[in-house]
């Protein structure tokens, strides 16, 4: 998609910047394009228009309506495809304003630090394809109990592969597995939409079984090949009130041929606020036998300093969240030092998630991050896609 094709809304009560928005989107070859001065002007607008704007450029600090209300009301009443914030305010303020979009489901370009100039325009104009595109990702797939049934047991539910690597040397180290579902028709459906499902209707467990064994099955033809990973599993909370889950996990890696202590069992975060109690048994004896035990999700959730006192996790794993954008954030990171200061002062293994782009694994090299994941280094592939992946990678000078 060009942009020339877009329709842009520009929402900003000062008449010079307003008009220099419009310049430079005629300079940038954009036609459709609408202008409010205030938000109660733009929502009336919005309301008359056939077709919701594909870009709306607002501006927070306006009179009357603010620009965060503004959003409020084209998110919850879906005015247009997306939103981009124009605004020179204290990021931390800008950073929240776009969670709270996102939390409402509108798609958000960004934040376009004022003065405004032609490349950030075009930078941020030049993210609604890729934001588009994710949306389609993550579009909802209608599926029923049954239909996931027979999926696992025909084996279209399986383990795809996303790889971990060392910061100092760019060493791939481990892989997590991460459950996809490869349809007759092709189609890849990711976890988000089938994996709650299973959880309701009591099949995560031979989910959670079923990538034990299938990810240890491609951990041995790595083995062979030469290429030695350890594996990362996602355990369910539900698994956690099992108190045979220990003896059974062990039992399922050793028929196939691995031990528990190339395991890594990720245990995410929000999951324990309600399940520790029950699960701390289940957790310890699964350390006793020697499986690594990894925090995901580390700082989503409320009671992160309580579950890493109480738990044996060998793991952090830092939230691609507080990784995005986290160079020109301070808030971020500021999060990410605390947490690897914590890690390393509790002996911990850090996995930061999310690394996506160069300025990422520069930054968070030097604050001194073991393991990286994102899509930097891969996206997640299937086992047999692995090694050839593996091998085109190349570690950021």
């Amino acid at each position: 998609m060009s942009i020339t094709t877009l329709s842009v809304m520009v929402v900003e009560d000062h008449g010079f910047q307003r008009r220099m928005a419009l310049r430079l989107l005629a300079e940038l070859g954009v036609v459709n394009v609408l202008e409010a001065a205030d938000g109660a002007g733009a929502l009336r607008l919005l309301e008359e228009v056939r077709t919701p704007p594909d870009v709306i450029l607002v501006d927070l600090d306006m009179p009357g309506m603010d620009g965060i209300e503004f959003i409020d009301h084209v998110a919850q009443r879906s005015l247009a495809r997306s939103v981009a914030v124009v605004s020179a305010l204290d990021p931390a303020l800008l950073n929240t304003v776009q969670t709270m979009a996102r939390a409402y489901g509108l798609r958000v370009l960004g934040n376009v630090e004022k003065p405004l100039t032609l490349a950030k325009l075009q930078q941020a104009l030049e993210g609604y394809e890729h934001a588009l595109h994710a949306a389609e990702a993550d579009e909802p797939v209608e599926v029923t109990p049954l239909a996931v049934r027979e999926a696992l047991a025909a084996g279209e539910i399986g383990p795809w592969f996303q790889p971990q690597v060392e910061f100092g040397n760019g060493k791939p180290v481990g892989v997590e597995a991460l459950a996809r579902w490869r349809r007759p028709d092709g189609r890849i459906v990711r976890p988000m939409h089938f994996v709650p499902m299973m959880e309701r209707e009591g099949l995560v467990d031979l989910l959670t079984d079923h990538m034990l064994v299938e990810g240890c099955r491609w951990k041995r033809s790595w083995d062979q090949q030469g290429i030695r990973l350890n594996l990362s599993v996602n355990v369910s909370p539900a698994t956690l009130a099992d108190s045979g889950a220990a003896d059974r996990f062990q039992h399922l890696v050793r028929e196939a041929g691995v031990e528990p202590e190339e395991v890594v069992l990720e245990i995410t975060e929000s999951s324990l606020m309600s399940d520790a109690a029950r699960g701390l048994g289940v957790l310890a004896r699964l350390r006793l036998k020697g499986f690594g035990l990894s925090i995901d999700d580390f700082g989503t959730g409320y009671s992160s300093l309580s579950q890493l006192s109480q738990i044996p996790f060998t793991e952090l794993k830092i939230d691609q969240g507080f990784v995005s954008g986290a160079k020109e954030q301070p808030r971020k990171r500021a999060v990410i030092e605390a947490s690897l200061d914590l890690a390393r002062k509790l002996g911990l293994d850090v996995v930061a998630e999310g690394v996506e782009t160069v300025d990422d694994w520069q930054m968070l090299a030097e604050l001194g991050c073991g393991m990286a994941q994102g899509h930097l280094i891969a996206e997640p592939v299937p086992g047999e896609d692995l090694p050839s992946v593996l091998g085109r990678w190349r570690r950021p000078e």
